[in-house]
């Protein structure tokens, strides 16, 4: 196995055991406690493995995988800036009932992506059946997954609005403004033409990966 090769099946075993623990977490909140007890369940694991996630954009970027980085750049940085920039920033949306669709939709779509790159990077191959589930299993936890993200920015608009936070009123020594509120609105209306490419995107890959290999001659 070449450093390479070492590099990303260390990568995507140590991604899948933090995952592995979100979803594991998650669960047991869920049923002991209830929604509202899910983010705290998780806080501390989901903010290291999500922010750990930006090496996916550096690995497409230098060419270590093969992921566009069109592709992944928005979905990483999506999930960084909801991580961050909603929730951790704005404390009075973690008891909603998005949060829960959220982290389920990302924990089980992750464990089983770096569980099926894992397997892949260490013996050149993953079962069928993590192949199939790899490339099926989006079909319902990508829309709950976007929905739960847009949705969340969109609870978290007036508590942007009222602490004004992240933004930069005028004048200031910069002579620059920006409003961290209208930024959101944006980035809400940005999951509009982002996500039906995305959506197309995975489709197209997943009947390229489960198409029937042709038979030797």
């Amino acid at each position: 196995m070449g450093a390479v090769r070492a590099y990303l099946a260390v990568y995507n075993w140590v991604l899948f055991a933090g995952w592995s623990q979100i979803l594991y977490s998650a669960v047991f909140a869920l049923y002991t406690k209830g929604m509202p007890a899910v983010y705290d369940a998780v806080e501390k694991p989901l903010q290291i493995w999500q922010t750990a996630a930006l090496f996916e954009i550096f690995n497409s970027i230098v060419g270590i995988t093969r992921s566009p980085v069109m592709a992944t750049l928005p979905q990483i940085a999506s999930r960084v800036f909801i991580t961050w920039g909603v929730l951790f920033s704005f404390p009075e949306v973690r008891d909603h009932w998005l949060v829960t669709s959220l982290i389920l939709s990302w924990a089980v779509t992750e464990v089983i992506r770096y569980s099926f790159f894992g397997l892949k990077e260490v013996f050149g191959s993953a079962p069928r059946s993590l192949l199939w589930l790899r490339y099926t299993t989006f079909y319902i936890l990508y829309p709950t997954g976007i929905c739960s993200e847009a949705g969340l920015i969109y609870v978290a608009l007036p508590y942007m609005r009222e602490t004004g936070l992240y933004s930069l009123r005028m004048p200031n020594k910069l002579n620059f403004a920006f409003d961290y509120y209208y930024a959101s609105i944006l980035a809400i209306f940005a999951y509009i033409p982002g996500s039906p490419g995305m959506y197309s995107h995975m489709i197209r890959q997943r009947k390229k990966a489960l198409a029937p290999k042709p038979k030797e001659t």
